[in-house]
């Protein structure tokens, strides 16, 4: 399990963390939530590496790229989660295990933001549980790759 290589990809919005709205998505940076998320990952001897984007386009190109560089996936591609069927074909493609994580309760706000385009292509989705939901996926990939 050592060296395994975990990507964790942001998309859309996600660079304003820490200026969004505190009780949806807390108070907590992105430069923060990434030193967070790095310490969870040593904790179960993975390597994270982190991207962010707010452009569809690039978001799809890196997925495509992804395989090259990493063993498996956290996804939170924000609001593109819910309707980027680009985004969805990109993450089929790339093939690594993957898990779609929310920081914000996705099941308790507006209709649209319960669907997602990722339906099938994860091992996981966690959603509402903050900078948690990140150590979760990360146990829940270091447990998939054990398999």
């Amino acid at each position: 399990m050592s060296g395994t290589r975990v990507e964790v990809m942001h998309g859309v919005n996600l660079d304003t963390l820490g200026g969004r709205d505190p009780d949806q998505y807390g108070t907590f940076t992105l430069p923060e939530l990434e030193a967070t998320v790095a310490g969870f990952a040593a904790e179960l001897g993975l390597q994270a590496s982190f991207f962010q984007t707010n452009h569809e386009g690039e978001f799809v190109e890196h997925l495509h790229a992804l395989p090259e560089r990493a063993d498996a996936l956290i996804i939170n591609a924000g609001a593109w989660s819910h309707y980027s069927r680009a985004i969805g074909d990109a993450l089929e493609f790339c093939g690594v295990p993957a898990v779609e994580v929310h920081i914000s309760d996705v099941s308790n706000r507006e209709a649209w933001r319960q669907e997602t385009v990722f339906e099938g292509l994860t091992i996981g989705r966690i959603y509402g549980k903050r900078q948690d939901g990140y150590r979760e996926a990360l146990e829940l990939i270091a447990e998939h790759l054990k398999k």
